[in-house]
């Protein structure tokens, strides 16, 4: 299982990415989550977050911000799929 995208990793949230549909200024991408923290395997409960691109950020439904790498910041060099031409 530890190829399942829904179990949080970088790699996961990159490979979802390309096909997350884009919205009002951020990714929808989901992860298993267990009492509202992610989830180390699978579980029932499959939540929706949002990336941000233009701050590296991943905020869970209600907007707090659970996640932060450079490496999804716009600002810090990362491209967006749905900017990139293939």
């Amino acid at each position: 299982m530890k190829n399942d995208l829904y179990i949080f990793n970088e790699a996961h949230l990159h490979e979802q990415l390309k096909t997350a549909p884009f919205t009002k200024g951020f990714y929808t991408v989901y992860f298993y989550t267990k009492d509202g923290q992610f989830a180390k395997s699978k579980t029932e409960h499959l939540s929706e977050f949002y990336l941000y691109p233009s701050g590296g950020t991943l905020r869970d439904s209600t907007f707090n911000l659970v996640f932060y790498d450079s490496q999804f910041d716009t600002y810090r060099g990362f491209q967006p799929p749905h900017l990139r031409k293939e």
